[in-house]
């Protein structure tokens, strides 16, 4: 900001006479007559200041950190009878004026309305108004509070909207969090606004978030906010994390910033102050070792034993010995920090350590299995019963009385933010609807996800309407729909294929989150462990935050997920049971090997790089998997001997592809495995592998009364044995025909809209001409 500027510097004579032409009005006399007074006061009182400029007067008067009370400066320094309305009045005149620009700390803490329009219109009417033209379709009280705050803008910086800078922004939100009412910075229209009207430049970042949450810092930020006090040991650490930077990720980088820095070092050094040589005494070694064996307290004192004392132990020592390797690569570098290991290679041994983590995982999951489908029950019913509740309050008028399930409830006004809100009149607490159903339902499409693919949480936030894949086989054209995870921890993607109940729920997703908009909304999303934002991308799990959309967040799945597992009433022994992402994993490894998936495929499905990583997620005995996979191999080598391992011919690649072909049966598809003829000889109705057709549902109707004029004639001649045949099909038929009605009660079925292959990003080639 310049120190002073034309306006602050005119003389009174010819700054009243500009003021008084340029913002008064013939139809407000009376307005005006306010103002005239209040504006003779202030500069009566200006006048009495320190200084050479108006501006210089009014922060020299105090007036500006006062706040609210500034009018109270002003009224007691006279005895003339001076209304408060005619000093904001003649305030509002130096303001729009230019004469005087209050710092935030003042502005900030005004309630002057008319004083933000007025100054609209006076200093960049056209500007604003395009932004306003813009904010049309944003919810009435987010537009207002998006202009007011570039109205305060332009009034602190002076100039046009246009003039405005990405650190004008951030010293506005730093400004809000200071000085505003709670959750005033966070609304991010106003920035959103500049953004997306090529106000700010190319490069700014796409949200106000990425302003306010901390980027990824550097090694030297890293080390430094631990405060170690011996410089030589902290550029040491720092040129041992620059050296081992180009083989990490950023998560691991700060883990093992953390475990040298404050659970290492900088507790040697509060223990021992002074200390400057990693060559420790053994009393010293083994005095931070017990320390380190514990979680302790502010006060030092132990909390609880630390689980993972011994992997800590393993950084440590990995410090030192690769110190001492890279001596004799590069002695002038490393040498004179060449010192034995204090720890001894059995203090880091984990064997014991991980047998009882394993121990532990797999009870937990032994545990949580049986109880799956109670908790498939509890997020479904309890998903349904928030849209019920729900609809019935929007169909409920104002401060009316409804009952659903029993329970009365009041419906309370509703806010400029759309938020559905009722009291709850059996127990007087307030209710937002609104919140409660968007939880219930990602809790809902959370468990069913996960437990249907069993991928990783941070796989499952990734998801994007482009990471659906569509195989057609040649002959038919019939779409086989498939699942693309994005690589995350072993760095490689993997496809998985889209069962019907999966296809549901992610069409339900879609359908949400798309909102009868043709397309899903481009969203940025932040990566807490990485610290970094990804470029906008449709993802499946957004939602509607204020003004703006969102992607969700590892903790905001965690807070529906520890609801749900609340509201779902499962106990272990008399204790809640609380469901975690990771769990779903664990199960759907275990329930696959022991429904006799070989570990191998497994693996490959969970991403895993490593066979025995896959092993650790499997709470089974090692029997079940050595029985399991030698009755494979066992029956994979009668099936195929050696000399059949070889490349497939086009034949054979027909006669695959013809199979699917001959699985379309008149009910539906018979889902029998490639190889195996009819183990019904082609009793479709009897067939548990029979997956039926919604839309064959007449047909089956007509199949079943057929089967129950058959019955009654077998019974009247005297055909036992074709009754009992006839009784066997009849029961088939009727589970089927239920299983149809069940489909057909469910929400309907919309098209996933898969992006065109050919034109997604990163999956098209240039055509050659």
């Amino acid at each position: 900001m310049p120190d002073t500027w034309w306006q602050t510097r005119q003389e009174r004579e010819a700054l009243t006479a500009r003021l008084l032409s340029s913002f008064t009005n013939p139809e407000a006399a009376r307005r005006d007559l306010v103002r005239r007074r209040g504006l003779t006061k202030l500069l009566d009182w200006l006048e009495r200041q320190p200084g050479d400029t108006w501006q210089d007067r009014w922060l020299a008067s105090g007036a500006d950190a006062a706040g609210l009370e500034w009018t109270d400066l002003v009224l007691s320094s006279d005895t003339a009878r001076f209304r408060r309305d005619e000093l904001l009045g003649g305030m509002t005149l130096l303001i729009v004026g230019q004469v005087i620009r209050p710092t935030y700390r003042w502005l900030l803490r005004q309630r002057l309305a008319l004083m933000l329009a007025e100054a609209r219109q006076a200093l960049d009417p056209e500007g604003f108004a395009r932004l306003e033209q813009h904010a049309q379709d944003a919810i009435g009280w987010a537009r207002s509070d998006a202009m007011n705050k570039l109205t305060w803008l332009v009034i602190n910086k002076s100039g046009k909207v246009a003039d405005i800078t990405v650190g004008d922004c951030v010293e506005l939100t730093e400004s809000l969090e200071e000085y505003h009412f709670r959750g005033s910075a966070g609304r991010p229209l106003f920035y959103a606004l500049l953004k997306e009207t090529g106000i700010l430049p190319a490069d700014a970042p796409p949200r106000l978030r990425a302003l306010r949450i901390e980027g990824r810092p550097s090694i030297e930020q890293i080390v430094n906010k631990y405060g170690i006090e011996c410089r030589p040991i902290r550029n040491l650490i720092i040129e041992y994390l620059t050296e081992r930077a180009p083989d990490l990720d950023h998560t691991s980088l700060r883990s093992i910033a953390r475990n040298l820095c404050r659970l290492f070092w900088r507790d040697l050094e509060l223990h021992h102050p002074g200390i400057d040589s990693l060559h420790l005494a053994p009393e010293v070694a083994r005095a931070w070792k017990d320390r380190l064996a514990f979680i302790r307290d502010a006060d030092g004192n132990p909390v609880r034993p630390r689980v993972n004392f011994r992997s800590e132990l393993v950084f440590v020592k990995a410090f030192y010995e690769d110190i001492a390797r890279w001596a004799v690569d590069d002695p002038a570098r490393w040498a004179r920090w060449a010192i034995p290991c204090p720890i001894k290679a059995s203090e880091c041994a984990t064997k014991k350590s991980r047998s009882g983590v394993k121990s532990r995982m797999d009870q937990r999951t032994r545990t949580q299995l049986p109880l799956l489908p109670a908790l498939l029950r509890a997020v479904e019913q309890r998903r349904k019963a928030a849209e019920h509740l729900i609809s019935t309050a929007r169909s409920t008028p104002e401060g009316e009385v409804f009952t659903v399930d029993g329970r009365e409830f009041r419906r309370c006004r509703q806010g400029p933010s759309g938020r559905i809100y009722v009291l709850e009149l059996g127990t007087g607490k307030k209710r937002n609807l609104t919140h409660e159903e968007e939880a219930a339902f990602w809790s809902w499409a959370t468990v069913e996800v996960l437990r249907a693919t069993g991928i990783r949480i941070e796989e499952m936030l990734e998801l994007t309407h482009h990471s659906f894949v569509a195989y057609a086989l040649p002959s038919t054209g019939e779409v086989v729909p498939m699942l693309q995870i994005a690589p995350s921890k072993t760095d490689t993607e993997r496809l998985l294929l889209v069962s019907p109940e999966l296809a549901e729920v992610l069409t339900a997703i879609i359908f949400r989150v798309r909102r009868g908009q043709p397309a899903l909304p481009l969203v940025p999303a932040y990566d807490v462990f990485e610290q970094t934002w990804s470029a906008p991308m449709p993802f499946l799990f957004q939602r509607r935050y204020g003004s703006e959309d969102r992607a969700l967040t590892r903790s905001y799945i965690r807070e529906c997920l520890v609801a749900t597992s609340a509201a779902a009433h499962l106990t272990i022994a008399g204790e809640p049971l609380e469901w975690r992402p990771h769990d779903f994993r664990r199960i759907f490894v275990t329930d696959a090997l022991r429904s006799g998936l070989p570990p191998h495929i497994a693996a490959k499905i969970c991403g895993h790089a490593l066979l025995d990583t896959t092993m650790g997620y499997a709470a089974i005995y090692p029997e079940d998997v050595i029985t399991h996979h030698r009755t494979f191999i066992a029956r994979r080598r009668a099936e195929r001997p050696s000399e059949e391992y070889r490349d497939l011919t086009p034949g054979e690649w027909e006669e695959f592809l013809a199979h699917f072909e001959l699985r379309k049966v008149a009910l539906g598809v018979c889902g029998r495995d490639f190889g195996t003829p009819c183990a019904h000889e082609n009793a479709c109705v009897r067939c548990p592998l029979l997956r039926v057709d919604p839309a064959q549902k007449p047909r089956l109707e007509e199949i079943h009364a057929n089967l129950i004029d058959r019955l009654a004639e077998a019974k009247e001649q005297g055909w036992l044995g074709e009754v009992a045949a006839i009784e066997t099909t009849l029961a088939a038929a009727d589970q089927k025909l239920q299983t149809m009605r069940e489909a057909a009660a469910r929400t309907t079925t919309v098209s996933l809209g898969m992006p065109d292959i050919r034109r997604s990003v990163g999956r098209s080639t240039a055509s050659s001409t």
